[in-house]
């Protein structure tokens, strides 16, 4: 095979806290090698990926997804053509919307609100630029601006994050687009059970002997964990909707960058549970992805010698090899960042380089695996 899959592996401890909460408020598990797991959904994790994009690329490289969408759409008329400023960019933006099948016509009387879309639609910044210059030029020349122009604007200059992530539109499946990037649930090494934090506060102007006692009491459940993450990107994918090298490269060192520092923000301000990586394993490869999950299925067990996260790295990189060593899967380049002692183990899968190096070394491979400079 002639493909270039870039996989990423992690290993991060967690304190005490609640990054991913299900409809009950309790943070998420799940069942994995006969045993309890803490687990933080992919969603929760690709979600806080994309907020830190924010910080790694343009404005312009990165989409918007909401139902609001045409709100989005009239400012950028206003922005346009100051003639078509408060209600009749919002009138322009709807007609488009409606005459596109994205949005339906409002019957009610009364006050112009701007449409919105029947679901989230996640549209990059350019491709909203292009419908609104679209939609200004159809109200200068008196004509439409049909479902078929917009799925055509829509489906050009997507941004890196629809690119990484995809996009889904069920009533107009022409414009969907396949994510080039896959990220697994994170689960914890081992087994957890879920502890709760009873906790109280205090009525600052409550100084009456006779009334005592908290203004208010309740709980929070929470856990830690040493969590193992993997990501997957498929570079000939993204390279394909993105359509340039250097893009497609910036893509991939903004997602490795973001998703070793980024943490889904549940409960943030109770636990402050920043915390970076042990560990970050990176393997390219010419095959297909590899899921190295199957080293934690028997769940790490505590020990009065090491450590989780000593016991996870050995684990991890017992495992790599023998995967590899089945199935013939050497990778093309490898590298590692990793903190202390006791995660040394895994340098013997990789070169140990600080993380800035490990993010421009693969993205000199990316560059050169598209055969071109990027």
């Amino acid at each position: 095979m002639n493909r270039t899959i870039v996989d990423v592996y992690v290993l991060q401890t967690v304190p005490p806290s609640n990054l991913n909460r299900d409809d009950t408020g309790s943070p998420k598990t799940a069942v994995y090698g006969g045993v309890r797991r803490a687990r933080v959904s992919s969603q929760a994790w690709k979600r806080a990926v994309r907020l830190a994009f924010k910080d790694l690329l343009d404005r312009s490289q990165l989409g918007e997804r909401t139902k609001r969408v045409g709100e989005s759409l009239a400012e950028r008329i206003a922005e346009l053509e100051p003639s078509l400023a408060g209600e009749a960019a919002s009138q322009l933006a709807t007609d488009v919307l409606v005459a596109a099948g994205v949005a339906k016509a409002d019957k009610k009387k009364g006050e112009l609100k701007d449409a919105e879309s029947g679901y989230l639609l996640f549209l990059s910044r350019r491709q909203l630029d292009n419908i609104a210059a679209a939609a200004v030029d159809t109200a200068r020349t008196g004509t439409t601006l049909d479902k078929n122009r917009f799925k055509a604007l829509a489906n050009t200059e997507h941004s890196v994050d629809i690119a990484m992530f995809g996009r889904m539109v069920a009533d107009m499946t022409d414009i969907n687009v396949d994510a080039a990037c896959q990220v697994a649930h994170a689960i914890s090494v081992h087994a957890v059970d879920n502890e709760f934090d009873y906790f109280t506060a205090v009525d600052d102007r409550k100084e009456d002997a006779d009334e005592t006692g908290a203004g208010m009491i309740g709980t929070i459940e929470f856990n830690s964990s040493t969590l193992y993450r993997y990501a997957t990107i498929n570079v000939d994918a993204l390279h394909e909707t993105l359509g340039d090298p250097k893009a497609t490269r910036a893509a991939v060192e903004a997602f490795l960058t973001a998703f070793a520092r980024s943490v889904p923000t549940g409960k943030q301000n109770t636990f402050a549970h920043r915390t970076l990586p042990d560990a970050v394993l990176v393997r390219v490869r010419d095959t297909q992805p590899i899921n190295l999950v199957g080293a934690f299925e028997e769940a790490i067990r505590e020990t009065d010698t090491a450590g989780r996260i000593g016991q996870a790295a050995a684990a991890l990189a017992k495992y790599t090899r023998e995967v590899e060593d089945a199935y013939g899967e050497q990778p093309v380049r490898s590298w590692v960042t990793q903190v202390g002692e006791r995660t040394a183990v895994l340098a013997e899968l990789a070169p140990a380089v600080p993380f800035g190096e490990l993010v421009s070394g693969v993205g000199e491979q990316v560059g050169a695996a598209l055969g071109r400079s990027a």
